[in-house]
Parts: C-alpha cells; sequence; structure tokens
C-alpha cells in the first residue's frame, strides 16, 4: 500500500502543472515515510481567502481567512454516529488499489488539507521565498496536523516546525 494524494481545485486558484503534482506527492511520501504512515489517501483543495474563511468560521468557529485548514478523518466527535459497513461483496471500491491475489483493498482516507493561494502567495513575499516552497510548507504543515500533531504550545510547536524543515530540506526546499 502507499500513499497517495488526490487534488481538488474547484476554483481553479492554481494551474495543476505536473511539476506541482510530482512536488507535492514527493513531499507527501517523505512526509509519510519519516513518520512511518504506510497507506491511505490525503485530499488537497486549493481556494481562495474567501472561502478558507468561511471553512473557518464553519468548522472552527473563527471568522478569519487563514493560510491552511486540516481535517483529519481519524478524528471522533463526542456522540458521533458509529458508521456500519456492510459485506465486502456490496462494494465497488472507489480509488482501490490492487492487493495480492487479485482483489482490491481500500484505500483509507487520512484526511483532507485546505490551503488558501492569495494567503500562499502573500506568505512567500513576505518571508521571501518562493510560492512553491510556502505551499510545500503549508502542505507539510497541514499533512502534519491530520497526523495528531499540534503546536498549542513551545515544545509542540519545535518539534513539528522541525519534522515540517527535515520534510522541506529533503525535498530541496530548504529555507534560504
Amino acid at each position: 500500500m502507499t500513499v497517495t494524494l488526490e487534488w481538488s481545485n474547484e476554483q481553479d486558484q492554481v494551474e495543476l502543472k505536473p511539476e506541482w503534482t510530482s512536488r507535492l506527492d514527493e513531499l507527501l511520501k517523505i512526509a509519510a515515510r519519516m513518520e512511518g504512515v504506510a497507506g491511505g489517501e490525503v485530499t488537497l483543495t486549493f481556494v481562495d481567502d474567501e472561502e478558507i474563511r468561511r471553512l473557518n468560521r464553519e468548522f472552527r468557529g473563527i471568522d478569519k481567512a487563514t493560510d491552511v485548514l486540516s481535517f483529519a478523518m481519524n478524528e471522533s466527535v463526542e456522540d458521533e454516529p458509529e458508521i456500519v459497513y456492510g459485506d465486502e461483496e456490496d462494494y465497488e471500491y472507489d480509488g482501490a488499489e490492487e492487493a495480492e491475489g487479485g482483489r482490491a483493498e481500500f484505500v483509507e482516507p487520512l484526511g483532507d488539507i485546505v490551503i488558501s493561494v492569495p494567503r500562499a502567495i502573500a506568505q512567500a513575499e513576505e518571508y521571501g521565498h518562493s510560492v512553491e516552497r510556502e505551499i510545500g510548507f503549508l502542505f507539510v504543515h497541514g499533512f502534519l496536523h491530520l497526523l495528531g500533531y499540534d503546536h498549542g504550545d513551545e515544545q509542540s510547536e519545535r518539534e513539528m516546525f522541525a519534522k515540517q524543515e527535515a520534510v522541506l530540506v529533503q525535498a530541496g526546499l530548504a529555507r534560504n
């Protein structure tokens, strides 16, 4: 099994050039390997500031635009209804991978990452590095959130940012 990246660019915020898709796929594979994640699917969506503000307000109760949001599939909500699956013969596995013996293997969704492209562009200018590095940074940051990392205190922030930087350096996107 492998870690895969799915794209959504409904607002046409960025032209999805092959070099972008391969770079973000590479970042995902490096981060997954470093974190011991053997398989799963991450969905990445590029939006504008208005849409990310709406999502931030709706899901976090914060009425302002932000640069990246992560929605982990492994988080549970109190009183969340249990999802019950029927017999596996009843399913056609969308996005399934071929397992040994020719059977389809379900690819577990890890979660969704949403990046504001205008915010990423502005931050790249502010920090004096490329937009590619900024989007890569935000993507890896979002991925680590999907895995449960947070930066609510100084120690957690140091740990998370060190992990992000290690991934970016390995991918050739070191800070200037």
